[in-house]
């Protein structure tokens, strides 16, 4: 049982060593070296939990993706009204980038690379699969623009990283009132 959970936590630790790396230096900068000389192992290590460091890569950002997700669901429920559930989906989401910051901003970096494989990118879709089918439900009741869900997603959901990274640059600052008033701007700019 010790080893099982000594292995656990060297896998932790090696994803939370390309997490740290990945948000302070980039993708390219962060090798396979510099990612076990953090996690406190030996590089072959690295081998045992992960074939390479796309799969890496790629894990870490589908455990952020159901981790991020998740928390966009709590208390949702498919017969909320539309404008209600995507309210309580878009403040869990801000809540989770505020209070998760490091992980939400590695996902903001997966979202602009191409590191993350296709597969693995697909698969982190299925997670948002309830805000897309409400975005659905939207659309045929005349409430949301018929519009493409990327699109919906590139006005609701994008700006709050870049608000995020505004605040982590220390040029702007998220309290309620901005939150309010980012929440209604997204609002405005998917509904009909």
């Amino acid at each position: 049982m010790a080893v099982r959970e000594k292995s656990k936590e060297k896998r932790n630790a090696l994803l939370k060593a390309t997490l740290d790396l990945v948000n302070d230096n980039g993708f390219h900068d962060a090798p396979m070296s510099k990612i076990a000389k953090m996690a406190k192992v030996s590089p072959a290590t690295i081998y045992i939990y992960f074939e390479n460091k796309q799969d890496l890569i790629n894990q870490l950002y589908l455990e952020l993706k159901m981790s991020y997700t998740k928390n966009a669901f709590k208390a949702f429920s498919e017969d909320m009204p539309v404008k209600k559930a995507f309210e309580l989906i878009w403040y869990n989401i801000a809540d989770y980038k505020l209070k998760q910051a490091d992980e939400a901003w590695f996902l903001s970096q997966c979202d602009n690379t191409i590191m993350i494989d296709e597969q693995s990118r697909q698969e982190g879709l299925k997670h948002l699969q309830p805000l897309l089918d409400l975005w659905v439900r939207g659309q045929k009741e005349g409430i949301i623009k018929d519009v493409s869900p990327y699109i919906l997603y590139a006005y609701a959901i994008n700006p709050l990283a870049l608000l995020l990274n505004f605040q982590k640059r220390d040029l702007y600052q998220l309290n309620q009132q901005s939150l309010d008033q980012a929440f209604q701007a997204a609002w405005d700019s998917i509904r009909k």
